[in-house]
């Protein structure tokens, strides 16, 4: 099925200049314990038609995995970004090209944007340390987000507390911050990120949202007026095996770090692993996949921890999951294009929250159904949120539109979390003045 330009039949051999370039590569990779994606390049694909957009779904089932998409085939009317590893630029193009898909160069090297942000988070923690501070306009690992939860909850114990919901499957602790001014039971908000390991914007948002709580309580009438009835939740890392191996080992990780005998590859799309809709379209039974649904609903720790906690608590009005790239607002269904029951009423709420966004910095999100705004995608967060009796039920897609995707530098940070937080804070607000 595939075949190399010109119908060689044995393998090609790099010129001189490109082994001596991935040696170079290698030799980096070891000295620095991560994975370098030296020439590693973002190609954005429009496909014309359904046909078209078929080739691109046959590039995933190669073996060896030759392509990693970051905007997935979708529909005629979306980009398909892709991200393909230098050696097998030369493959991918001539395949491209021999099926008529136009392509252009999102990002020209990898690398090069992965070592900027390195220097960037090197050079914020000499800062840190000099000034015994944390910064929120940048990115941060794992150990470093838990110590601040730690310091942070001191901080502002009047209002904020940890919760340990359980333990990842390499046993780190999953925690949520709670914000409450009242009993133990009221109804409650969720927001969570991280999901998707790779994404780091998610995490940074999520953390500066939860200094935004408690600075401006007390001082924003609404968001005030929501924690006076309302509890918030936040789980700033929903995947901290997945994060840890970003920061230790491969930056470009998405799923979580599951194994399992049988076979090699590691790892389950955790927002594959939810009970609603399991195994159907948009995720995948090959364990190697960028979206494979795990065994079993629920079968990740993860995910489970999730599950029973909220269901648990039996008392949330709403599930907002974040997530990048692409700039989008969505709401159930992904996993049919069967509309839910308030489908009105999420589109109005969807936006009204993207109107606020706009206003803050100018950003433009698109909004709607999961399955007709992006893909159809089964097993989600919000889906089983939505099935599970949360009627307000979101997941945003962060910025930008594939400048930099998942490779957002930190000087976004805080004007993306600005403009999130406007959107949910009008989600929020809507969800306190119709109770249900």
């Amino acid at each position: 099925m595939w075949g190399t330009p010109g119908h060689r039949t044995g393998p090609r051999l790099l010129p001189v200049d490109g082994r001596m370039f991935l040696l170079c590569s290698f030799i980096l990779e070891v000295a620095w314990g991560q994975m370098n994606f030296a020439g590693d390049q973002v190609l954005r694909v429009l496909a014309k038609d359904e046909k078209q957009l078929s080739f691109l779904r046959n590039l995933e089932a190669l073996k060896p995995q030759k392509v990693d998409f970051w905007c997935d085939p979708a529909r005629p009317s979306l980009p398909v970004d892709i991200r393909i590893s230098f050696s097998d630029l030369e493959d991918i193009r001539a395949y491209l090209e021999s099926h008529g898909l136009a392509y252009r160069v999102m990002i020209k090297d990898i690398q090069v944007l992965l070592d900027e942000e390195r220097e960037a988070m090197a050079k914020a923690r000499r800062l840190e340390r000099s000034t015994s501070s944390f910064s929120y306009s940048s990115y941060h690992t794992l150990e470093e987000i838990y110590s601040w939860i730690d310091s942070f909850v001191a901080e502002h114990s009047d209002i904020v507390s940890k919760i340990h919901i359980g333990n990842s499957f390499e046993n780190r602790s999953i925690l949520v911050l709670k914000f409450s001014t009242g009993d133990s039971q009221r109804p409650a908000i969720w927001i969570d990120s991280g999901i998707h390991s790779r994404e780091w914007i998610t995490h940074a948002t999520g953390v500066w949202t939860a200094k935004k709580i408690t600075s401006e309580y007390g001082k924003d009438h609404v968001l005030t007026g929501i924690l006076k009835a309302m509890d918030i939740f936040i789980e700033l890392v929903a995947n901290p095996d997945g994060f840890a191996f970003t920061h230790s080992m491969n930056r470009l990780w998405r799923k979580n770090k599951s194994s399992r005998a049988g076979t090699f590859c590691i790892g389950v799309d955790l927002n594959r692993n939810w009970k609603s809709g399991f195994g159907g379209n948009g995720s995948n039974k090959n364990p190697c996949s960028e979206t494979y649904h795990g065994p079993s609903p629920q079968s990740e720790p993860e995910v489970a921890a999730i599950v029973d906690f909220i269901t648990g608590h039996g008392n949330f009005k709403t599930l907002i999951s974040i997530h990048s790239y692409s700039q989008m607002l969505m709401y159930p269904y992904g996993h049919t294009v069967e509309p839910v029951a308030n489908q009105e009423e999420l589109y109005n709420l969807a936006k009204d929250a993207v109107k606020a966004l706009y206003k803050v910095h100018g950003i433009k999100y698109i909004f709607g159904s999961i399955s007709t705004t992006l893909y159809v995608a089964s097993g989600t967060t919000v889906d089983w949120a939505y099935d599970s009796g949360i009627k307000y039920a979101f997941s945003f897609e962060l910025r930008d539109t594939g400048d930099y995707g998942f490779l957002l530098p930190a000087s976004q940070i805080i004007p993306t979390a600005e403009e999130t937080w406007m959107a949910m804070r009008a989600i929020m607000k809507y969800t306190l003045h119709h109770p249900y």
